[in-house]
């Protein structure tokens, strides 16, 4: 459940297809000149290959390709890409979401944690990242239940992404909440629907905001945490740390 920027594309025809693929070939190694042909290619679409990474599938005469903060293949000889997930129907990987949270990973490891409005202790068995929008329904109702997450054993740490973009009268308004000499309170009533005072100051926003749309977030509260699991949408105290205990990348 979540308060979402727009629909997210379909890729349920796509996702078939590659699922059937993992099915028909079997494990396949690249060669040096696969690489060169997808390289080649991508050279002349795309502006900045400094963002390029390319590497193997276990699909033969697919490879995977990381631009940014997202995952598509291309076949090795360069003609064809393919968009949407990946899936070992074998051991019930998805490939592409594995490859994702690496790059999550990666990019959150840039993070000031001082750029965070923080709820509970250092010390917290479980911490989260919530991307978080002061006017959507679900983040009001994750915040009310601030106390019952802590008692749970998990540490909140906000970053403002407002869904209407950068200038919005949401926008603004985090910005105020950041800039607030007590973060927390100004948090508080910004999700109880009250005024914040208005205010501008350094703040880290639009960089929270950017972040958010790399990583692929079209919608709040978004959870991950720092091993890169994402979950989007609101979920319960209980659930969450349930959810948080049962994988490796919960933590």
């Amino acid at each position: 459940m979540s308060c979402q920027k727009k629909s997210p594309r379909s890729s349920l025809m796509v996702s078939i297809v590659l699922a059937v693929m993992v099915l028909l070939f079997a494990k396949h190694q690249a060669s040096a000149t696969d690489f060169e042909a997808v390289e080649a290619r991508l050279s002349g679409m795309v502006p900045d290959m400094s963002q390029v990474v390319i590497s193997e599938t276990p699909v033969q005469g697919l490879l995977e390709v990381r631009i940014g903060g997202d995952v598509v293949y291309v076949t090795s000889d360069g003609q064809h890409l393919l968009q949407g997930r990946l899936v070992d129907l074998e051991t019930r990987v998805d490939l592409t979401d594995l490859a994702k949270t690496d790059i999550r990973v990666e990019q959150l490891s840039a993070l000031d944690p001082e750029s965070f409005i923080t709820f509970g202790p250092q010390e917290s068995p479980y911490q989260i990242l919530v991307f978080t929008d002061p006017d959507c329904g679900y983040c009001r109702r994750l915040h009310e239940q601030m106390d019952d997450y802590l008692a749970a054993g998990i540490q909140v740490n906000y970053l403002g992404f407002p869904r209407a973009g950068e200038g919005s009268e949401t926008y603004n308004k985090l910005v105020s909440v950041w800039c607030a000499e007590d973060q927390q309170a100004a948090m508080d009533l910004a999700k109880s629907g009250g005024r914040v005072p208005a205010l501008t100051c350094d703040n880290p926003v639009a960089g929270h905001y950017r972040l958010g749309q790399q990583l692929g977030i079209n919608g709040t509260p978004a959870i991950l945490t720092f091993g890169g699991l994402l979950i989007p949408g609101y979920v319960p105290p209980d659930q969450l740390k349930a959810r948080l205990e049962a994988g490796p990348m919960g933590r």
